[in-house]
């Protein structure tokens, strides 16, 4: 029998974060994973300029780490492709200058970034990580819950339990009681190229909004040592109504896209076409509950337009590992209590989420984005505009509104 105030379930980037930050307050923690690291996971393997701002709020010298590590390629911008193949790049802060220590994304493995952060935790003496262990077993009892594995080898007394096991969570739908819904979850295929043809000096990485593929679209995201992150992603709802065959569709766009088979044709596809589930942050759910947290995909936080999951996943650990400390000094482990939680989420990720949601739907419209392309690419101050739309959550609202794009219909 092990005893600790938390256990984290996951050692994937939320939980990793959640422990990161309980270890930098002088709380011990327990954090328990199925795998044992270094482990691959399917994944776009984006990482936005969140991850690096809030590891150097955890502990600048993670932040430093990062930035050194020879496995990520910094990215500096997003390039948008819409379905009259017109592209807009927009940086990821307008006017960038590539300086050291500039917010900025990376794209990097998850084998080995989740390995990177695992290597962390490993430095931290308050943090107890145990690997090749799947807690399957919840038992909530009156002074704390009692987990264990299915044969009953390992038994975890605890008195809070943050669940960090990403989108396939048995704690998120057997305590929790959240299930899978086809409207707010996207289906997703990854593979690795080599060799790809017109990657930008960069490193921006590419939407392209093709007709055959909407309402999904195809990505491809730079990695070094000349690899690539090619995948598409779409609704479940919209995959299960079209029958729609994803690694099919992939292989067709590199094979046969009249554009992108060229910058495909001296390229090479590394190992197999992977598939995977992100569970969107397109609806609010109620993410705590008596003596837990959900962070990460377990609690259903994958934005819904870009897909971004890793940044919300630790921004939401890092708020769950403060709403833990909040919760031992108070000796208060109520669902009552753990609603901060929720609060403080939703405050803060709620707005970028929603109007993400709405973002998403317009991706059925492609004559919207192929209009905002086109005319931006005439018009400096309009592009400028929506350059600054993407930074600025209170000006990115007017992109779904209708009357956006009637005016500039309007004036065009």
């Amino acid at each position: 029998m092990l005893e600790t105030k938390v256990c984290i379930i996951g050692a994937g980037p939320a939980g990793a974060t959640a422990a990161l930050q309980l270890a930098y307050m002088g709380i011990p923690c327990l954090v328990v994973d199925k795998a044992v690291f270094p482990r691959d996971k399917v994944c776009g393997d984006g990482l936005s300029g969140k991850v690096l701002t809030l590891l150097n709020r955890i502990d600048p010298g993670i932040g430093e780490r990062l930035q050194q590590a020879a496995f990520k390629e910094d990215s500096w911008g997003v390039t948008f492709t819409a379905a009259n193949r017109m592209s807009m790049d927009i940086p990821y802060k307008p006017g960038y200058r590539k300086l050291p220590g500039e917010p900025r994304g990376f794209v990097c493995k998850r084998l080995d970034f989740d390995n990177f952060l695992v290597e962390e935790l490993k430095r931290c003496p308050q943090v107890q990580l145990i690997e090749g262990t799947s807690i399957t077993r919840y038992e909530l009892q009156s002074d704390g819950y009692l987990l264990s594995d299915a044969a009953g080898s390992i038994r975890i007394k605890t008195q809070l339990v943050i669940a960090a096991n990403g989108a396939h969570s048995g704690f998120t739908k057997e305590v929790a009681g959240i299930h899978m819904e086809p409207q707010h979850y996207v289906a997703g295929i990854r593979a690795y190229y080599s060799n790809i043809d017109g990657i930008h000096p960069d490193k921006l990485i590419e939407l392209h909004f093709l007709k055959n593929v909407l309402p999904g679209y195809f990505w491809i995201f730079p990695l070094p040592n000349g690899e690539a992150n090619v995948g598409i992603g779409m609704l479940s709802k919209v995959v299960r109504r079209k029958k729609a065959n994803l690694k099919q569709m992939l292989l067709d766009v590199v094979a046969h896209d009249p554009v992108l088979k060229e910058r495909f044709k001296n390229a090479t596809l590394n190992g197999s076409i992977d598939g995977y589930g992100l569970p969107l942050g397109s609806k609010k759910r109620r993410v705590s509950g008596e003596r837990y947290m959900l962070v990460g995909d377990a609690g259903f936080l994958i934005d819904p337009f870009s897909g971004e999951g890793i940044g919300n996943a630790m921004y939401s650990a890092r708020l769950a590992a403060q709403q833990a400390a909040a919760c031992i000094e108070a000796d208060d482990y109520s669902a009552e209590t753990l609603l901060a939680y929720d609060d403080m989420l939703y405050r803060a990720l709620w707005p970028e989420l929603k109007l993400s949601a709405k973002l998403q739907q317009l991706i059925r419209f492609p004559w919207l984005l192929n209009m905002l392309v086109r005319m931006s690419a005439r018009n400096k101050q309009l592009q400028e505009l929506v350059m600054s739309m993407f930074h600025e959550v209170d000006l990115r609202k007017k992109l779904a509104r209708p009357s956006f794009y009637i005016k500039l219909l309007l004036n065009r």
